[in-house]
């Protein structure tokens, strides 16, 4: 079960960085970003590799192995959730507009945090030979590690409206922007191809045009 645990969760890794890339979730703007994916990655197969040894090399025969495998599944994903905030606040500062990159943000900083200090008190208790509180300590890490990794369940719901279409003007009228949607002059947002998302190809994202004539086929996407 840890191997299958660690495994899933860090495909999930490599599929939100495949998400990005393809543009289904909200695109990296600079190679450092990538480059912090990149981190959390490999960082995150550190942190497999070290849950998946711990309980394999168990407590009571390997008790220095299965401590020191302990360390690495801490800190791997520790360190990766460190290089994963790190993208998502540089990712926050360009996409204002969407939310869920600040509320992952905070839910993944708040698991450092925490993290860091039970691995610390764990440290301090297994120096001092207090097995049972180091023990209730390594479960607790455990624990707050399940929650960890429902938090990436937020962090997937854009590519789920991504992969349904929804225009950017469903969004608009969704998200209360009246400049967006007014009485019959419906404005368009963003490029594409055709008129995908409402747009002409060959417009800057971003730009704001009127509504196209009302000969020209509608697009697919609404």
């Amino acid at each position: 079960m840890s191997a299958v645990t660690v495994i899933s969760f860090d495909l999930a890794f490599i599929l939100e960085r495949w998400l990005r890339h393809t543009g289904r979730l909200a695109p990296n703007t600079s190679i450092w970003q990538k480059l912090y994916s990149i981190c959390s990655i490999i960082a995150a197969i550190a942190g497999a590799a070290g849950l998946i040894l711990l309980s394999i090399f168990d407590t009571l025969r390997h008790p220095r192995l299965h401590n020191g495998f302990l360390v690495l599944f801490i800190a791997g994903y520790i360190i990766s959730a460190i290089f994963i905030c790190w993208e998502y606040q540089r990712l926050g500062i360009h996409f204002r507009e969407h939310s869920i990159l600040r509320y992952s943000f905070w839910i993944k900083l708040f698991f450092i945090l925490v993290e860091i200090a039970l691995a610390v008190a764990f440290g301090v208790t297994q120096n001092q030979n207090k097995w049972d509180a180091a023990a209730v300590l390594e479960w607790v890490i455990a624990f707050i590690f399940f929650f960890y990794v429902l938090s990436f369940f937020i962090d997937f719901m854009p590519a789920t409206r991504t992969k349904h279409h929804q225009s950017r003007q469903t969004v608009d009228m969704e998200m209360g922007n009246g400049d967006a949607v007014a009485d019959g002059q419906a404005y368009y947002r963003g490029g594409g191809n055709g008129y995908a998302n409402g747009a002409t190809n060959g417009y800057a994202n971003g730009a704001i045009y009127p509504k196209p004539p009302e000969n020209v086929p509608s697009s697919q996407n609404f």
